[in-house]
């Protein structure tokens, strides 16, 4: 089955995975890959809010194959029995969306709560790890997989209060940067097959923030519906031009 894109925008036949797709950034996500043509089976801790995202998916695009499983991605062999089962079922996967999300600052450098590294490491980095090493191989055998973070401006140019989550964002695109070089080594001469790439943006917004804050001016922020968009379109991109790169979607740190 090809999941090779017509130019406008088409997953037909491809397998998507989405893991943290219950908050606003993952439902944009899951309608979009549902309207492209994609089968698309999303991840959450959250069980209710994941059957809502679903549902909501499914609602807006009928015929849309649209699953979702709960999973604890803090645990390594749950992940890898996530893409697993995912494989088994639907005979391929061509990509994993990583929006598991969380942010914890402070007023000042010196004010720092290390408690807050605590929580980040594990939301920010050890999610991409667990997720990065459970669907590698899947993602090679696609022939067209992508692995896509969703990171933050600030980790390549971080500000006095967000030490914690900063640094774990720069993690995160450490890791996934390097599973883009496993990627580029194993596609040897032909080129990768796979590729790994990190969406930057300097902050999200929905239209629930909007309504909540009628005011606020939300510079340079991303709307859930252009990250959307955004993350389909890296699709129609060769593995090569995409592999080990930061896709900006705000004006470059």
């Amino acid at each position: 089955m090809s999941t090779a894109t017509n130019g406008q925008g088409s997953l037909e036949g491809a397998v998507i995975a989405v893991a943290g797709a219950a908050g606003p950034a993952g439902r944009a996500t899951l309608l979009r890959l549902a309207e492209a043509g994609a089968t698309v089976v999303a991840a959450d801790a959250d069980a209710a809010r994941l059957a809502e995202a679903v549902d909501a998916a499914r609602y807006a695009h009928g015929g849309a194959t649209v699953t979702g499983d709960t999973v604890d991605l803090l645990d390594l062999d749950a992940t890898r029995a996530w893409a697993d089962r995912t494989e088994k079922e639907f005979g391929r996967i061509d990509g994993l969306v990583h929006l598991v999300g969380g942010w914890r600052g402070s007023a000042s450098f010196a004010e720092t709560d290390l408690g807050d590294w605590d929580v980040l490491e594990k939301l920010l980095i050890r999610t991409v790890q667990h997720t990065s090493l459970a669907f590698q191989a899947a993602l090679e055998r696609s022939g067209n997989g992508r692995f896509l973070l969703v990171s933050a401006a600030g980790a390549s140019k971080p500000t006095a209060g967000n030490a914690a989550y900063a640094a774990s964002k720069a993690a995160a695109e450490a890791w996934t940067l390097a599973l883009g070089d496993a990627f580029r080594k194993a596609g040897g001469e032909a080129g990768p097959k796979a590729a790994a790439a990190i969406l930057v943006v300097k902050a999200l917004v929905n239209d629930q923030m909007r309504a909540e804050r009628p005011n606020a001016k939300f510079a340079g922020f991303t709307d859930v519906k252009d990250l959307a968009q955004a993350v389909s379109g890296v699709w129609e991109r060769p593995a090569q031009e995409v592999n080990g790169q930061r896709l900006w979607l705000t004006p470059e740190a």
